[in-house]
């Protein structure tokens, strides 16, 4: 059931929204509508994709942030490798 909601909003906003709103055949009313819709939905997709984000690291066994101590097999360039000069990535050639 929709509610009614009371803006504060500045005169010359407003009267560039309606006309805004005019142009696309709409109310400044379903704009504010579809905004809200539209940032909650967003937030949403991002809430998702964090928590998504949070399970791969749970589940990785990529080795990657181990203590130096620790050994899982993750291969890492030596000093020499690394300062070498030779190029890393194919792309730079």
């Amino acid at each position: 059931m929709p509610k009614n909601l009371t803006l504060s909003i500045e005169e010359d906003l407003l009267d560039k929204a309606r006309v805004l709103a005019a142009m696309k055949r709409t109310s400044v009313n379903e704009m504010v509508r579809e905004f809200l819709a539209r940032v909650v939905r967003e937030e949403q997709e991002r809430d998702e994709s964090r928590e998504q984000l949070l399970e791969l690291i749970d589940r990785s066994t990529g080795g990657m942030g181990e203590s130096p101590g620790e050994d899982r097999g993750a291969w890492r360039p030596s000093r020499e490798e690394t300062y070498s000069g030779e190029p890393r990535f194919d792309r730079w050639k």
